[in-house]
């Protein structure tokens, strides 16, 4: 990666909190700068062309319940069926 010199004016605090965590991380301070930057320009990206995202379709809407179940089976590895568990045991 090329890197290029720039200027940057930024608010007193800001800076004071970068400098106590380089020194704290032992990383430097241009290394925060250049993280902020970069994640400055990936969220600010735009494409051209529309996204093919598909449709889902559950049959029926998707209550909140069925959705934290989900995201409970996904972290805890299970598939969120308890009787069908015990069956197969």
């Amino acid at each position: 990666m090329a890197l290029k010199r720039t200027t940057v004016m930024v608010d007193e605090e800001d800076l004071a909190k970068v400098k106590e965590a380089a020194a704290r991380e032992g990383r430097s301070e241009s290394e925060y700068f250049r993280e902020a930057f970069h994640l400055v320009a990936l969220r600010s990206q735009r494409w051209d062309e529309e996204w093919d995202i598909p449709a889902l379709d559950f049959g029926h809407p998707v209550t909140a319940d069925e959705i934290d179940r989900a995201v409970s089976d996904a972290v805890t590895g299970t598939d969120g069926d308890a009787d069908t568990r015990a069956d197969t045991e």
